[in-house]
């Protein structure tokens, strides 16, 4: 049985863990050459092996995704790795959440600037039939007292992914995204809120109908589907992938 991948180059910033790491190996299973990007190189060797481990081609580099140059130099590079490339994933977060000026800059360089930048760099080497996923977050569609730059610069990457699309559609590139809700992985936020908030993470527990936090996995099946021939007419939206956490138990 053919993969559904099979000879497609995809390049995922913010793939070494949670759910860029899925989405990864989501890809590689299918039979995708892959390059991930992120800062810490444990994890991103890590993957890159579990990658390789699937018998496609993989690459991998260390990026700081809030530094423009680093990013436009590491595009090009795995594109020549790959030989091409047929999507991009933009997952990357800098978590800001403090109301301050840290706050407000880690989202806006990473969150919201890695999303521009990468698809900048990206597009020229994208032809007809090949597309974006932006990764935002539930967070963009409700307000927040605990992380106003995280919300509201999520809410921007949802915008800016319509734009995107209509722009990109000339040239026969779709561009959707994806908004997760509260996700559970290891080494993840909410695994670490699990003992160093746990009256925030029981109520955001008791806020989502099936009684858990979504996995990685689950996100990332969305993601192949929107970047795949079956979602060939879908372009400009954001699919909410939360258990229906926004909508309360």
């Amino acid at each position: 049985m053919a993969k559904e991948f099979a000879g497609k180059r995809v390049i995922v910033m913010g793939g070494s863990r949670g759910i860029g790491r899925a989405i990864a190996l989501g890809f590689a299973a299918g039979g995708a050459s892959v390059s991930i990007c992120a800062r810490g190189t444990g994890p991103l060797e890590a993957t890159r092996l579990e990658i390789e481990t699937l018998g496609v081609g993989a690459h991998s580099a260390s990026v700081d995704l809030a530094d423009a140059d680093a990013i436009e130099a590491y595009v090009p590079e795995a594109v020549k790795a790959l030989g091409g490339l047929d999507v991009l994933v933009n997952n990357a977060s800098g978590f800001g959440h403090s109301d301050d000026e840290e706050g407000w800059a880690a989202s806006l360089n990473v969150d919201m600037m890695a999303v521009v930048r990468g698809s900048h760099a990206a597009i020229p080497h994208m032809k007809p039939g090949s597309s974006i996923v932006n990764v935002s977050s539930i967070s963009a569609l409700r307000a927040s007292s605990r992380s106003a730059p995280y919300g509201a610069i999520k809410a921007a990457v949802m915008h800016y992914t319509a734009s995107q699309a209509k722009m990109l559609s000339q040239k026969g590139i779709r561009v959707n995204g994806v908004a997760p809700g509260s996700i559970e992985f290891p080494g993840g936020t909410w695994e670490d809120r699990r003992t160093s908030n746990p009256e925030l993470y029981r109520s955001t527990l008791a806020s989502i109908p099936f009684g858990r936090m979504g996995k990685p996995e689950e996100v990332a099946q969305v993601v192949l589907f929107l970047a795949s021939d079956k979602a060939s007419w879908v372009t400009a939206q954001t699919v909410v992938v939360d258990g229906g956490q926004l909508v309360g138990p």
